[in-house]
């Protein structure tokens, strides 16, 4: 086993600790530890059985394989920054709707201290 294995597998479950840590501490939710868990594992995986990488490769007709592990973190982070602006979107709206809400309701409350008064 080489330096770079050694290495790679370290990483994996380092990193995989980590994302263990902050779902135990409940500092990462947990509608994304799933995704976190998942590509640990996935790391985890390939820095493992790394022959796997070149094996999958070939039967995705791709020629470099480490561009496959590329294309497939590119792919990942598009659908995740999709998945944010949504949850961004949603949050604004509903932050937006709360201070409609709370300006009439501050409106009403000024109006029944003035005809206490």
């Amino acid at each position: 086993m080489q330096l770079i294995d050694i290495l790679s597998i370290f990483t994996a479950i380092l990193f995989l600790g980590v994302i263990a840590s902050l779902i135990r501490k409940g500092r990462l939710r947990e509608e994304y530890s799933f995704v976190w868990l998942a590509i640990s594992a996935v790391l985890l995986f390939f820095a493992v059985f790394r022959d796997a990488l070149d094996t999958l490769a070939a039967w995705l007709n791709v020629y470099y394989a480490p561009a496959l592990l590329f294309l497939a973190a590119f792919f990942a982070i598009v659908v995740f920054l999709v998945h944010l602006s949504v949850v961004n979107t949603k949050q604004h709206n509903q932050i937006r709707d709360l201070t409609q809400e709370m300006a009439l309701l501050k409106n009403e409350l000024e109006k029944v201290r003035r005809e206490k008064k």
